[in-house]
């Protein structure tokens, strides 16, 4: 039995990681797969791989290219989510903050300095045409962090993803001023060298399981009510979600893409220099 560790943020885009582990999908190839949860995103799972705690991990794609340019001795092996994600922009529901504009020389809660929610602050910051050198951070390791530096005032505003953060904009804790979707498909599933070189099949058995997965995952009975209650979400919302997520449909990913992400990430001053993009992924169906 090969015993491999899976991570990836608790949230809705990993229900099917769930349902293949439910019933126990990796078993018949002889893996024993076990799921972690990062509340702390993809800062936390970049440096989970470089320690070796996890070996395969569902992370955002421009945290991972970062960090595999910084080093980081893991692969890309396939996109996951291919649609953008939707970065809500959140300010605490009784702040002074009304608008984008107003947010240009606010404090920015991020859970890590190459994580998601501070490489998205920056692409606003690009967007907006803010002086991305000026930009303010504070780091609070994750959501709840967020929530606790918005409410005491120790930050000003906290992206995260739009639905994840939805039940805290109903409850009156964020007020969500606009929203950011990623210029490029947000999730991939990166795997650690040493777990390629020694166990490609495996890897490829456990793609191929979650590909299958998600190809019908839409089309589960009663998946939308399966999903708004274990994520304590609005059923409106999860079918909103539903309805503009689009996950891999088994094409694996190019350097061709990589190159068009790295550019842009050299455009919002992310990365310092292009970085040869076959470097950055493993294609598993060669």
């Amino acid at each position: 039995m090969i015993n491999l560790k899976v991570g990836g943020v608790p949230e809705h885009f990993n229900y099917p990681w769930y349902i293949t582990l439910k019933n126990k999908e990796y078993t018949k190839h002889n893996i024993n797969l076990r799921w972690q949860d990062f509340h702390g995103g993809t800062g936390q799972m970049c440096k989970a791989l470089r320690e070796g705690t996890v070996d395969i991990a569902i992370v955002l794609t421009e945290g991972i290219i970062k960090d595999i340019a910084a080093g980081n001795p893991s692969k890309i092996v396939q996109t996951y989510v291919k649609s953008p994600l939707i970065w809500g922009i959140h300010v605490a529901a009784k702040s002074s903050f009304k608008s984008i504009s107003d947010l240009e020389n606010a404090t920015i809660a991020i859970s890590r300095y190459g994580s998601g929610s501070h490489l998205m602050a920056i692409v606003n910051a690009y967007n907006q045409g803010w002086d991305i050198s000026n930009l303010k951070f504070n780091v609070v390791k994750d959501l709840q962090g967020g929530i606790d530096a918005l409410s005491n005032g120790s930050a000003d505003y906290f992206m995260w993803e739009h639905f994840t953060t939805k039940p805290y904009v109903d409850n009156g804790i964020f007020r969500r001023i606009d929203d950011c979707p990623t210029p490029w498909p947000c999730f991939v599933i990166a795997v650690r060298n040493e777990i390629l070189n020694q166990n490609p099949e495996a890897v490829k058995n456990v793609l191929n399981e979650i590909n299958e997965t998600t190809k019908d995952f839409k089309k589960i009975k009663g998946i939308d009510v399966i999903l708004a209650e274990r994520y304590e979400q609005q059923l409106e919302d999860i079918k909103e979600w539903l309805s503009i997520t689009e996950w891999n449909d088994g094409k694996p990913i190019t350097s061709n893409l990589i190159t068009r992400i790295q550019n842009k990430m050299i455009t919002f001053n992310v990365i310092d220099e292009m970085k040869n993009s076959k470097g950055f992924i493993k294609n598993m169906y060669i």
